[in-house]
């Protein structure tokens, strides 16, 4: 079994019907809204470590969470800070994973020339000239991963930790069954 470290979630909820993005920004000290630059207030927090982009229609979006608890816990505290500010917070706030981005080390090194070929041409772009990985594309669990020689992968398009596991034990099954791990 690969251990898989998920590096970052993106998860949406939508706080209200309409938040003031204006007060927001002159009550509390950690948000940053320059509306003239991008139209979401960027809200960030020191623990758990996270950024929220909160738009006007209640939208937002939760980036940087390396676990579903710390997802849930900065949504709580945001809520929690808007409600202190006499707004309208929707309550069972229902959080949607978007995207999880996750590594791992196959154990050993891959010729990307060899895996390009093997895995299938259609599910593979591979410009070693432009970028030094190559990028595999599965459709179930449907995820990207770039793989390297050094036998390091990324996996990003998840939305559960279980997807981004399967679809790494499927790899790595397919790539020692052709003799492509070194």
């Amino acid at each position: 079994m690969v251990e898989v470290k998920v590096e970052n979630i993106v998860a949406s909820t939508i706080f209200a019907e309409k938040l003031d993005l204006d007060m927001i920004a002159q009550s509390l000290e950690e948000a940053e809204y320059e509306p003239e630059q991008f139209p979401g207030l960027v809200y960030r927090l020191k623990d758990p470590k996270t950024a929220t982009l909160l738009f006007r229609s209640g939208k937002s979006n939760c980036t940087g969470a390396k676990n579903i608890e710390d997802v849930r816990k900065t949504i709580d505290i945001i809520a929690e800070k808007l409600k202190k500010l006499g707004m309208d917070v929707h309550k069972n706030l229902e959080i949607v994973v978007q995207n999880m981005v996750a590594t791992a080390d196959l154990g050993g090194e891959l010729n990307l020339n060899e895996v390009a070929i093997s895995l299938g041409l259609e599910n593979v772009e591979y410009e070693p000239e432009q970028f030094p990985g190559l990028v595999y594309r599965i459709k179930e669990p449907k995820v990207a991963m770039l793989l390297f020689g050094s036998g390091k992968i990324v996996c990003a398009g998840a939305k559960k930790v279980e997807d981004v596991s399967k679809a790494v034990e499927e790899l790595l099954e397919k790539l020692s069954s052709m003799g492509l791990l070194h």
